[in-house]
């Protein structure tokens, strides 16, 4: 399996699809993949509801980040920019020369601040994310390795009520993904440091890249008027709300999301 390198830490990435879909007029440089920049802390599992409907028309890329998955967790702090420079790792590892990206929270984060500093980057769908890490309150995604049940419950603030009481099976699921894949504390508090730093609201009019923002309209974790905000920011901003999803929009709605992705890619 691929494993890129940023200095001394090896980053696991997967690749999947043929990458089918022609690439805008403007695009000279090829097919144009997508790529899957993950929420802080979560391990890969959280694109399992996106990587059927995008892998074929585009070349999927899915990165575990940094203290996720099978990639490494070196001491922190990390910063968004560490980060930026972690896909940028992986996708001159994987011979991207074109790609758009969606974002999920902090990966929202990535994603913009990739945007500002890679001309591999096309169109970005932001999920749940702001401008400045102080518009994410991250402690409901923090981990907790006392038991499937604490990874459960957790799951309380992610989703909405109407979610876990109609999903107990794919609940369950998750948390086991959750206990495989998702950053330990040590790494988890690395990860989340890089919020601190992180405000691009008065730098957002040079991301001159399509941006589709969207948000769950119930999502506890940030706040939709941070989703408005972001997208209000954007020259190229479009903000859709997700009507009664929480933070993991692209898990609870994902067919509505799905479509979204590809008519936005796909323009």
């Amino acid at each position: 399996m691929p494993h890129a390198r940023n200095g001394d830490t090896e980053l696991y990435y997967e690749t999947d699809g043929d990458g089918y879909a022609e690439p805008p007029d403007d695009d000279r440089s090829g097919t144009t993949a997508v790529t899957f920049v993950g929420e802080l802390g979560f391990g890969p599992w959280q694109w399992g509801w996106q990587h059927a409907a995008l892998a074929g028309p585009y070349e999927a890329v899915v990165p575990a980040t940094r203290g996720t998955g099978d990639s490494d967790a070196p001491p922190g702090p990390y910063s968004v920019e560490t980060l930026a420079a972690d896909l940028e790792a992986v996708l001159a590892d994987a011979g991207v020369r074109s790609t758009h990206l969606v974002g999920v929270g902090l990966g929202g984060m990535v994603a913009l601040t990739a945007a500002l500093g890679s001309d591999r980057i096309r169109k970005l769908a932001l999920v749940g994310t702001a401008a400045y890490g102080d518009g994410l309150n991250p402690e409901p995604l923090r981990p907790d390795r006392d038991g499937l049940a604490a990874f459960e419950s957790s799951l309380d603030a992610v989703f909405s009520r109407e979610f876990v009481d109609a999903q107990p099976d794919a609940i369950s699921r998750i948390a086991e993904w959750r206990a495989a894949e998702d950053a330990g504390p040590e790494a988890w508090q690395a990860t989340r440091a890089a919020l601190d730093a992180f405000d691009v609201a008065d730098r957002t009019y040079e991301v001159t890249n399509e941006a589709l923002v969207l948000h769950g309209t119930a999502d506890a974790v940030c706040p939709p008027a941070k989703g408005e905000e972001l997208a209000d920011g954007l020259p190229r901003g479009e903000f859709v709300p997700v009507e009664g999803a929480g933070h993991l929009a692209n898990v609870e709605h994902s067919k509505l999301v799905n479509d979204r992705l590809l008519a936005f890619f796909g323009d």
